[in-house]
């Protein structure tokens, strides 16, 4: 199995509902986002997939949480805007154009993440 994992960032503002603490009250974050490929075989040129083309993909996604208050778009409006549901919706939003992506990992802090994978 091969893997290959691209990271990008994006900065945005959320609050956490019915969460007791301060996360609770409005903040934000320096986000670091890591996007990874895995494949059984390469393509002809030796890659599993070229880190060009998945970092322009995760960045079309990115570029809509960017520098936002997370909670006034429409899926954190259901969803708890926490770093297991933004890795989620990244990974939703990244899947149909990556069909072997493997997973979405998301920093909120230098030592606090989530992960979300099928």
């Amino acid at each position: 199995m091969y893997s290959i994992k691209v990271e990008e960032h994006f900065s945005a503002a959320h609050n956490l509902r019915g969460y007791r603490g301060k996360c609770e009250e409005l903040h934000g974050h320096n986000w670091k986002v890591e996007a990874v490929v895995s494949c059984d075989k390469l393509d002809k040129t030796g890659m599993a997939m070229d880190f060009k083309h998945l970092k322009a993909a995760l960045n079309k996604i990115l570029e809509k949480l960017d520098h936002k208050y997370l909670n006034g778009i429409s899926y954190f409006k259901k969803a708890n805007p926490t770093s297991e549901n933004i890795a989620s919706y990244i990974y939703e939003r990244l899947k149909p154009q990556v069909k072997a992506l493997s997973a979405i990992t998301v920093w909120e802090s230098e030592n606090a993440c989530a992960t979300y994978s099928e």
